[in-house]
């Protein structure tokens, strides 16, 4: 399943704006009210549909990323990527983007359907928790104080260039089959300039 919209609009939780609704919102926005309500995030750290841009062969490509939590000087913290499916499946797409990202790598990545989680270490790309669902579930996703514990905790090194590369191919992988076959270029950012 791809995201579409449903012809309707909503009040962002995040930014209080109306929004466009569309497939996935419903679980964003509830994603967004549960880490601020049940995790402890201050409201104004997160981000929804952040644009993540790399290049392949010269071209600009990438994704939106659900969520992203900021700490108070800008750095991104923890990383959430809703995902339509089996969440295992997508624990290494999380991780690459998790890689990529700017002001990165972030510390600790989520594959979430909403339900099950699998809370990711980006350095080593271990999986720190797989809850599939019942009681725990989502509720393996760190909480504010855990996380900026971890980034604390995690030193960020930079990305070599040549593991760069790697990475940005494996995420252009997942965005030409996951995205492409799916949906062509509505799930995909639009190249820089606003282009599609």
């Amino acid at each position: 399943m791809h995201e579409v919209s449903l012809g309707g609009m909503l009040t962002d939780y995040l930014s209080g704006e109306i929004i466009e609704e569309t497939t996935y919102e419903e679980f964003r926005q509830a994603l967004a009210k549960f880490l601020v309500e049940e995790k402890g995030f201050p409201r104004g750290s997160l981000k929804a549909k952040v644009p993540l841009i790399f290049q392949i062969d010269g071209q600009d490509t990438g994704r939106h990323i659900d969520l992203v939590a900021y700490d108070d000087s800008g750095r991104p913290l923890l990383l959430v990527i809703f995902c339509a499916g089996d969440v295992g499946s997508f624990e290494r797409e999380t991780v690459s983007c998790a890689r990529l990202f700017p002001g990165g790598p972030v510390p600790v990545a989520v594959a979430t359907d909403s339900i099950g989680a699998s809370v990711l270490d980006t350095a080593t790309g271990d999986t720190v928790a797989h809850l599939v669902s019942g009681a725990t579930g989502v509720r393996a996703i760190p909480t504010w104080d855990e996380v900026r514990a971890l980034d604390a905790a995690t030193p960020r090194i930079p990305l070599p260039e040549k593991r760069r590369r790697m990475e940005e191919r494996i995420l252009h992988a997942y965005n030409g089959f996951l995205y492409g076959t799916c949906c062509s270029e509505s799930c995909r950012v639009p190249p820089r300039g606003g282009a599609k």
